[in-house]
């Protein structure tokens, strides 16, 4: 009997590798595939062949390379690296809350992020002229801290998953609120960029905020595919996290912070960007045909940043010269799969 069963499980085990394998080199792909549109489309248009030649020789038209290198790639690679952090931000929040629709900007995270962020903007701005990255990044993660704490306390309180994510719409329809008075009365010329930001947009990327970003989400990065295997653990239920040695108090403390700080790193260099962290996750998982951690991960980042990158162009190409707001495209591409997300779950 174990004889007959073994060349079916090996059978079995070499289709899920083969799966794996296609899904990541699909998203590979995509990725470069962007990267190149994105560079290729805007009002100045430069062949593919000059663009790789810029990228790998660092040779051609002055103006050509200072459009690649100094406005083209930050912004590429900044709505890659915060849309891979976004989609592991939401993978992680689903992982704690078991459900797939719990995402950092329907919870209302991204939204507390949000306006504490603003409110350091317009203190910072009107009274010194600039604010630092660094103060912008730990005001995102201090208003997504606070969304978070509130979310759980409601989650004592309330069992169901149903009620837990109105009190988080709730809580995000009051930060938004907050946010939108204080930008109602600080339109000047020192906060000129206030309105463009509190709607989500990569627009103000540049190489110093993109190397911040990356680093941060970098090492973040690193520190939840260290967790991969308590996270699968915890997908069984706590009783079989707690028998494999998984100390569940002080892991849902690191996957709580974990996800602040993505969240709260994208919030503080882009805005808030919403359904990215719900869509990007649940299409990874049908794709890959897992939940395996170790798998979903790296995927869910790379998926992200595809997922970003393709609305990023959008925004910029769809009414050119007018570009959209990075959100808006993001609800447009994303609601759709939540909505049936929640069909599915309820059938």
């Amino acid at each position: 009997m174990e004889m007959a069963q073994g060349p079916d499980h090996s059978r079995t085990k070499a289709l899920r590798r083969t799966r794996y394998t296609a899904v990541f080199v699909t998203l590979a792909a995509a990725f470069v595939v962007m990267i190149l549109l994105n560079i290729n489309t805007g009002s100045v248009n430069i062949p593919v062949g000059r663009i790789l030649k810029i990228l790998f020789l660092r040779q051609g038209d002055a103006n050509e390379v200072s459009i690649i290198w100094k406005i083209r790639m930050p912004r590429i690679l900044q709505s890659a690296v915060l849309g891979g952090a976004l989609a592991l931000s939401g993978f992680l929040l689903q992982t704690f809350f078991g459900n797939p629709i719990a995402g950092p900007f329907v919870l209302g995270i991204s939204s507390g992020a949000k306006m504490c962020v603003a409110i350091v903007m317009i203190l910072l701005i009107g009274r010194f002229g600039a604010a630092s990255s660094w103060a912008l990044i730990l005001a995102a993660f201090a208003g997504a801290m606070l969304s978070t704490a509130f979310i759980l306390a409601v989650s004592r309180a309330v069992r169901h998953m149903a009620a837990l994510l109105v009190a988080g719409i709730m809580i995000g329809y009051i930060c938004s609120a907050v946010t939108e008075f204080l930008v109602t009365f600080a339109e000047d010329s020192d906060i000129v960029n206030l309105h463009g930001w509190s709607q989500g947009s990569f627009s103000g990327a540049d190489w110093s905020g993109t190397g911040l970003a990356a680093l941060i989400v970098g090492l973040s990065f690193a520190f939840v595919f260290l967790l991969a295997k308590p996270i699968g653990a915890y997908q069984m239920g706590e009783a079989y996290a707690q028998s494999m040695g998984v100390n569940i108090r002080r892991f849902r403390v690191q996957l709580i912070i974990l996800s602040g700080v993505l969240s709260a790193c994208v919030t503080a260099f882009a805005g808030p960007v919403s359904f990215v962290g719900i869509a990007v996750p649940f299409l990874v998982k049908r794709a890959l045909g897992t939940s395996k951690p170790l798998v979903v991960i790296p995927a869910a980042f790379l998926g992200g940043a595809v997922f970003c990158m393709v609305s990023d162009l959008i925004a910029r190409t769809a009414f050119s010269p007018t570009e959209l707001n990075i959100s808006t495209v993001t609800s447009v591409l994303g609601a759709p799969i939540v909505i049936y997300m929640l069909i599915r779950r309820s059938r």
